[in-house]
């Protein structure tokens, strides 16, 4: 069945779990006549999941599928033009799904961030999935398409203004509240170290900066590229004079994303484009002291993480890894962040991204991975013509930038020289 003859536009695979529910909920107000699936292991709670989404939702099919079960997830994919799942973590429950998308020439897209995970889907699904026309695009939720997006926004600036090719490029976390963490996501930062604890090959992997590359011997040789940088802000640029930049958590997934984006573009955005990821901790006499802490307390703990991590039960992990746990309501009502990259290019100019949400991490997450769905069904001339495992960037860059401002994202390059 060729995706135009699909008879569900999007399915939300994992529909009933915390990111889930909210990426269903955003496209019951969003998707418009789009035709939205609920997927899940239980058809009880699928329907009580869609009850509580109200008229829009109402007459949504529901679809059982465990992820043990093959036939039920070909099933799924077979009729789906798009599968958003958010089952996770994904090293322990992503790969059939991605196996049933590349084999049925459906569109996919996750949230995953995990390394290996993205790595093993290359290795297993990418050929497969170029073959029947299908993309899988990973890491579409807050932690990492923010990321992509922007270096991606500034490629096309520079571009737009024959400005040459981006070299050194810092993502840097401006502001942001949060009212909580989510059990998924802790689950699927203890699952990405304990894939390469005890695995000497997967902890290389995991180590290297272009791990996630098309062509590992094609990358040039940019010299040192470190997982956990921290640094006085006018190191990047002088309009972070005074600040210090600490590293983030998530940096070390989403530093190979984006240059899997410049890799799968054919070197786009430039074979001298470097990029770290940093947060600000502000310009207060501690800031330094606390940047260098935390980038000790990141770089000790994934490298014991990632070493020993497998000698611990997971059941003495479960209490802070319990899957469909979240903020509640209240609470992420009054989240927000705002993200900003710094870029020089080949011709010395200098540019500023910003990505902007009046969103916590978890509802932003919903409307980032509900667009990215609808994006991949709807907007099919604006994708690009890569198939196969894609970043967000490399698989639908113009779409995004398209249709992010009407779902309330704010995002503007400008130049700074």
């Amino acid at each position: 069945m060729s995706p135009t003859e699909r008879d569900v536009d999007i399915v939300v695979y994992g529909a009933t779990g915390f990111s889930g529910e909210l990426t269903a909920r955003y496209l019951a107000g969003a998707a418009g006549a789009a035709r939205v699936a609920l997927a899940g292991r239980c058809h009880d709670r699928l329907a009580a999941t869609r009850d509580a989404l109200g008229p829009a939702a109402r007459d949504w099919p529901l679809i059982v599928a465990d992820v043990s079960d093959r036939s039920a997830l070909d099933a799924m994919a077979a009729r789906a033009r798009v599968v958003l799942t958010t089952v996770g973590p994904y090293t322990n429950y992503g790969l059939p799904v991605v196996a049933a998308c590349a084999k049925a020439g459906t569109d996919y897209a996750d949230l995953t961030g995990e390394v290996m995970f993205v790595r093993d889907s290359i290795d297993r699904y990418h050929r497969r999935a170029v073959d029947t026309g299908a993309r899988i695009v990973v890491s579409c939720g807050f932690a990492s398409l923010p990321s992509d997006l922007n270096v991606y926004q500034l490629y096309r600036r520079a571009v737009r203004d024959g400005a040459g090719e981006l070299c050194d490029t810092t993502f840097v976390f401006r502001s942001f509240f949060q009212g909580g963490g989510s059990g998924g996501t802790v689950a699927s930062e203890f699952e990405s170290m304990r894939t390469a604890s005890g695995d000497p090959e997967a902890r290389r992997l995991m180590n290297d900066p272009y791990t996630l590359t098309t062509d590992r011997r094609a990358e040039p040789d940019l010299g040192r590229q470190r997982d956990f940088p921290w640094r006085p802000g006018g190191r990047i640029a002088p309009e972070l004079a005074g600040f210090w930049l600490a590293p983030l958590v998530w940096g070390p997934h989403n530093t190979r994303i984006v240059r899997r984006s410049n890799a799968l573009q054919h070197w786009a955005y430039g074979r001298r484009f470097r990029y770290s990821e940093t947060m600000s901790l502000g310009r207060s006499f501690a800031a330094p002291v606390a940047s260098a802490a935390v980038a000790g307390a990141l770089a000790t703990g994934w490298a014991v993480g990632t070493r020993h991590l497998r000698r611990v039960p997971r059941q003495w992990l479960a209490p802070l890894a319990k899957p469909g746990t979240g903020p509640n309501e209240a609470m992420r009502e009054r989240g927000h962040y705002t993200v900003e990259t710094y870029t020089t290019t080949t011709s010395g100019a200098r540019y500023l991204g910003t990505f902007a949400q009046q969103r916590d991490a978890y509802d932003a997450t919903g409307v980032l991975l509900g667009e990215s769905g609808l994006a991949l069904a709807l907007d099919r001339d604006r994708l690009s013509d890569l198939t196969g495992v894609l970043t967000p960037a490399a698989a639908m860059g113009d779409a995004l930038l398209a249709r992010l401002p009407a779902a309330g994202v704010s995002m503007h390059t400008i130049p700074l020289n």
